[in-house]
């Protein structure tokens, strides 16, 4: 069209020629033409809406107050990320404050041909702008559909409701009776309580030992075919922030390395608005068309879910990713997610794994990258292919974002919200898997930090026990007895488990102290029965981190794993204050700091390319 390569010549200042190049590479690519000469040329958004405006005679504005906007709260908020056009008031004037398309400005100036008044009516401002003014405009709604997007859409499945004061109770009443119980069964009423055990230690403990060994379950999903960059959609990422202005420049870095084409990246920074610094640091990257800013009014819960869920009705991606702020990720990652999701359009969820790239800073984050290791690297996968309920991990997870928005987006309220999203994942019968890439993570280097982000993840699994088991019949509709007792069994022994292994620690080191036997007076069938439970749980954890440690060649590493129960008594404190904080402040979100390692972060890359690959 000759119009088009006009007003693509004007923008750029080349040749009509030239023009008509420009628009036959952004229709193969697949972008609006302008969006490709605001990328491609380093014009920006604003210099390009604002030499577009130029062309066509109509009058810009780089900015667009929200306060001049007098729209109604549309009807879907998550239309809101395709808005073009929006009316406002000036002085006594109303006006449409509009940020058109290449196709829109050429039938804009073609209308302005046949009616000059509606020079008078209209102003242009680049797309970041409006959404910016939608965005304050409709704060208030966002907030609330944030909040209670889930509530309203599953009911049954939110915190903020579920989890009442008197559930909480009955839940820790519950779980005290049941240690109790797991705990007296090498001694009293054996035969009655090692069915128990069984199912807290034993059961768990077996299946890890089937995901650590070789070849027991198909590999994360992998493909030799990557769309070419014409047959990408455009990728969403959210990437929640408080408090992190010293991250944000190997955000960046992190971001501009995707092996992606920029104009099909909608990167969105997500950060607290009492959080200036932070907005201050984003602000000066927003010169680059591929980044914009969401800030969030300060409004409880002070959740990353609910920071997430207010950002998810600007999303303009097929698909969306969550970062966090200390994520390195492959830079082939969302290349190979995109690739995967168009050859297996069943799966609605894609996980990538998680490295842990600062592992030899000290003790902590050894064993913290060895859990990582064996959860991430195999216990995932295993459940992927087993078809069970699978907890996702708090970054790094891909979504079909028709699927997010029908699952209700994120739990507002859950302090472990990924974990929740994996259940209702498997309660509504979306499919979610792993694949081959991964991304690195800092793990905590002090003993605060760690049961600061342990407690709050405990608070969490317990918040999410809850709400998935208050209704087990409704549970078991949507998903099946299998995936019930799945969930029940294995998220039931992550928050006793540690408990579970501590306690008996302790009563064999007073016992041997004591000089009394440790089974009793006797050791029987039940003793031996007894030893084999614990021997199984045990031995099922320290196989997984080992298996996982060894399949990432870090040999090293294999001479910690035997002090795992030292790692459990600090799990074991993490959970009782998680059990304390679940009556007194439920909904807390202890903010996890990043940026504290003293490893240089270019290591993650080197950790990630000597990673497996399969």
């Amino acid at each position: 069209m000759a119009e088009l390569a006009e007003l693509l010549a004007h923008v750029t200042g080349r040749t009509h020629e030239q023009g008509e190049r420009i628009a036959a590479a952004a229709r193969a690519l697949g972008v609006d033409p302008l969006e490709f000469c605001a990328q491609r040329f380093g014009l920006g958004t604003r210099l390009t809406w604002e030499r577009a405006a130029h062309w066509a005679g109509l009058a810009f504005s780089p900015e667009c107050p929200a306060s001049v906007l007098v729209a109604e709260t549309p009807s879907r908020l998550d239309a809101l990320a395709e808005v073009r056009t929006c009316r406002a008031r000036v002085f006594d004037r109303e006006i449409v404050m509009a940020a058109p398309s290449a196709g829109q400005f050429v039938s804009l100036r073609a209308s302005l041909g046949r009616k000059p008044e509606l020079v008078h009516t209209m102003c242009v401002v680049p797309p970041p702008a409006l959404r910016a003014a939608l965005a304050g405009h409709h704060a208030e709604a966002l907030m609330d559909e944030a909040r209670q997007r889930l509530a309203r859409r599953w009911p049954g499945s939110a915190a903020d409701l579920d989890v009442t004061l008197t559930a909480r109770l009955a839940f820790l009443a519950a779980t005290l009776a049941i240690l109790v119980m797991v705990l007296a069964a090498p001694f009293v009423l054996r035969p009655l309580l090692f069915p128990l055990t069984a199912l807290l230690l034993v059961v768990p403990g077996v299946l890890r030992l089937a995901a650590g060994l070789p070849g027991a379950v198909a590999p994360p999903l992998e493909t030799a075919t990557r769309l070419a960059d014409g047959e990408l959609p455009v990728y969403s990422v959210l990437i929640p922030l408080r408090n992190e202005a010293s991250m944000v420049p190997s955000l960046v870095r992190a971001m501009r390395a995707l092996d992606y084409p920029a104009e099909k990246l909608d990167v969105k920074f997500v950060v607290e608005a009492r959080s200036p610094a932070t907005i201050e640091a984003v602000t000066r990257e927003l010169g680059d068309p591929r980044f914009e800013l969401v800030a969030v009014p300060d409004e409880r819960p002070r959740t990353k879910p609910k920071a997430i869920n207010y950002a998810l009705p600007f999303v303009r991606g097929e698909h969306v990713v969550v970062f966090d702020a200390e994520d390195i990720p492959e830079p082939g990652q969302l290349r190979l997610a995109a690739s995967l999701f168009a050859a297996h359009p069943e799966i609605d969820c894609l996980q990538a794994e998680l490295l842990v790239d600062n592992a030899d800073e000290n003790w902590l984050t050894a064993m913290f990258a060895a859990e990582y290791a064996g959860q991430f690297g195999l216990m995932m996968p295993a459940l992927s292919h087993w078809r069970l309920p699978m907890p996702l991990g708090g970054t790094s997870n891909h979504f079909s974002t028709r699927a997010l928005r029908e699952l209700g987006g994120w739990d507002a309220f859950n302090v472990t919200e990924d974990a929740d999203l994996g259940v209702r994942l498997s309660r509504l019968r979306y499919r979610a898997a792993t694949f081959a890439s991964h991304t690195g993570e800092e793990a905590p280097i002090t003993l605060g930090a760690w049961m600061a982000q342990r407690t709050r993840w405990m608070k969490g699994w317990m918040q999410t026990f809850i709400v998935h088991s208050r209704h087990p019949l409704a549970f078991i509709r949507d998903a099946g007895w299998r995936s019930f007792l799945a969930f029940e069994i294995y998220v039931g022994s992550l928050i006793v488990s540690a408990l579970l292994h501590t306690a008996f620690l302790a009563i064999v080191c007073l016992r041997l102290a004591m000089g009394a036997p440790v089974f009793g007076e006797q050791f029987d069938i039940w003793g031996a029965v007894s030893v084999a439970a614990l021997l199984t749980g045990y031995g099922g954890a320290l196989f997984l981190m080992s298996a996982g440690v060894a399949r990432l060649g870090r040999w090293h590493h294999l001479l910690l794993v035997p002090t795992l129960p030292i790692y459990w008594i600090l799990h074991s404190a993490a959970t009782l204050r998680a059990a304390h904080e679940l009556v007194v402040r439920p909904f807390f979100w202890a903010k996890t700091e990043h940026g504290r390692t003293r490893v240089e972060r270019q290591n993650a890359q080197l950790a990630m390319e000597s990673a497996p690959k399969h």
